[in-house]
């Protein structure tokens, strides 16, 4: 497999690990052998759009929490 393939991968995996109640994930690299660059590299555009999903609702309802108890 192509080192660039490769490093995808293992991106991949940093992201599905960077979350912090979630155990940590390995991934096979055979069973992803047969998606193209393009389809890894749109698997982490989509983590990276739910990670930043998730940050923009915690700091709605944070600035909720601090309206709320002023």
């Amino acid at each position: 497999m192509e080192t660039k393939k490769n490093r995808l991968i293992e991106d991949i995996q940093q992201l599905l690990n960077s979350y912090d109640e979630a155990e940590t994930t390995y991934i096979n690299p055979d069973l992803l052998k047969f998606m193209d660059e393009q389809t890894l590299v749109s698997i982490i555009d989509s983590l990276l759009k739910q990670k930043e999903d998730a940050k923009e609702s915690d700091l709605e309802w944070l600035e909720k929490f601090k309206k709320e108890n002023n």
